[in-house]
């Protein structure tokens, strides 16, 4: 089989490759939290330096207590014993499907990984619509259909995948919509797939998460990592939470990963069982990020919303999701010749040095002039620039990023000025 290289990836490539050729670039495509790796947790890793030897597949026991402990203080109980570690959330989803089995559902639009991953097992997506503003989950009222007609053309469907704050809209579907689905899986027998690496990015933290372990805890494997809440990206570092009710899966995955990555970094671990522990200087560190990842999110949300665009307002994580629609998509097609999204991203790369993702590349339609816009490599170019955007009640304000966002102004008003004023914003 004939695999291309993640969308997400290739975007980056493409933006350095220009870096390098010193033509000047907007970093809006690689998801990437674009944050310094914090101290404590570089003393820890480079203390478990001396961790050399092969660990338990599974992970460590301190790791997997650790992960445990952050899960029930969630609410959710946790077993160590049915935690498992993986080196990345990625590879670590990848080993749950493969230990599932099957045809998988995937929101429309999702995570690329999704697809992708469905795909290299020999088996098909089954994709169902978001509705409206909340991304992440397949809409459930949809969800039955879908199945159904998967199943009868011979696919076996045996697991639905949501995000929980959605990647690539940056939503968070409702309480309800949640436990619907958590309905719908149950009288279809899914496992349901929670990617809830974004949590702790959720920007209202006074609301009551929708966790479908909640809903459908007898069915619900929930997934995290540290790439994202703690800047961790390159360090590899996964967990699973299964429930005992779903008997052989911790076995089976164990199984999977016996054959794939043996154990993960044994130093990474001792670093990620201090992180999940949770003391007061990783939490408030990531607090800081949640509040500068919403302020410039929503900053350029509303970039976008100004310059005719719809577009929900972020809610978690560090991205938006604008279409272009309506007179604003006519004229990009009239005066630009822009038909797909992945057109759209091509002329903001080639023409503007702005990197983003095409809808399509998130399994919607090409047609639909629908972005990926990721704000979090804005923060800085140079560590201090970062730890200042960290630290500072107005990060807007800061010069780099005010700056950037301007910049995305000045594109987004060259495609757009000719029809703003007669398209309503939208937020």
């Amino acid at each position: 089989m004939s695999v291309a290289i993640s969308a997400t990836l290739a975007a980056n490539e493409a933006l350095e490759r220009r870096r390098r050729a010193g033509l000047p670039v907007l970093p809006l495509a690689f998801g990437e939290a674009g944050l310094n790796v914090h101290p404590d947790l570089e003393r820890r890793l480079g203390a478990a330096a001396g961790r050399g030897a092969y660990g338990p597949v599974a992970g460590s026991v301190t790791l997997r207590e650790a992960a445990a402990g952050y899960w029930r203080r969630r609410g959710l109980p946790a077993d160590p014993d049915l935690v498992v570690a993986g080196p990345g959330s990625k590879p670590l989803l990848y080993a749950l499907l493969l230990a599932i089995g099957g045809s998988v559902v995937v929101p429309r639009p999702s995570w690329v990984s999704y697809a992708a991953q469905t795909r290299l097992m020999g088996a098909e997506p089954v994709y169902v619509p978001i509705r409206p503003g909340e991304g992440g989950v397949p809409d459930p009222g949809a969800l039955a259909g879908a199945v159904a007609r998967a199943r009868a053309a011979g696919h076996v469907v045996r697991s639905v995948v949501v995000t929980l704050p959605d990647n690539p809209t940056g939503t968070l579907a409702p309480a309800g919509t949640v436990r619907r689905l958590c309905e719908v899986a149950r009288e279809l027998d899914l496992v349901i797939i929670a990617d809830e690496i974004y949590r702790d990015l959720v920007f209202d933290q006074h609301d009551d998460f929708p966790t479908p372990a909640r809903f459908a805890p007898e069915r619900t494997v929930t997934t995290t990592a540290l790439s994202k809440s703690l800047a961790l990206g390159g360090w590899r570092i996964g967990v699973a939470r299964l429930p005992e009710e779903l008997h052989g899966l911790r076995d089976r995955l164990a199984g999977v990963a016996s054959e794939i990555w043996s154990s993960a970094s044994g130093p990474v671990q001792e670093a990620a069982a201090y992180a999940f522990g949770e003391p007061p200087e990783i939490t408030d560190r990531i607090a800081a990020s949640r509040r500068l990842h919403a302020a410039v999110a929503t900053a350029m949300a509303e970039r976008f919303a100004s310059a005719g665009a719809r577009v929900a307002a972020p809610q978690g994580g560090f991205y938006c999701y604008p279409e272009f629609a309506g007179p604003v998509r006519d004229h990009l097609r009239e005066r630009f010749g822009i038909r797909t999204s992945a057109g759209l991203a091509d002329l903001l790369l080639d023409e503007h040095g702005v990197g983003v993702l095409p809808g399509s590349a998130f399994g919607d339609p090409p047609e639909a002039l629908r972005l990926r816009v990721a704000t979090s490599l804005l923060y800085g170019d140079r560590p201090e620039q970062r730890d200042a955007a960290l630290g500072e009640p107005d990060p807007i304000a800061l010069p780099w990023i005010a700056g950037a966002l301007d910049r995305a102004t000045e594109v987004l008003t060259r495609l757009t000025s000719e029809v703003r004023a007669a398209v309503p914003a939208s937020a």
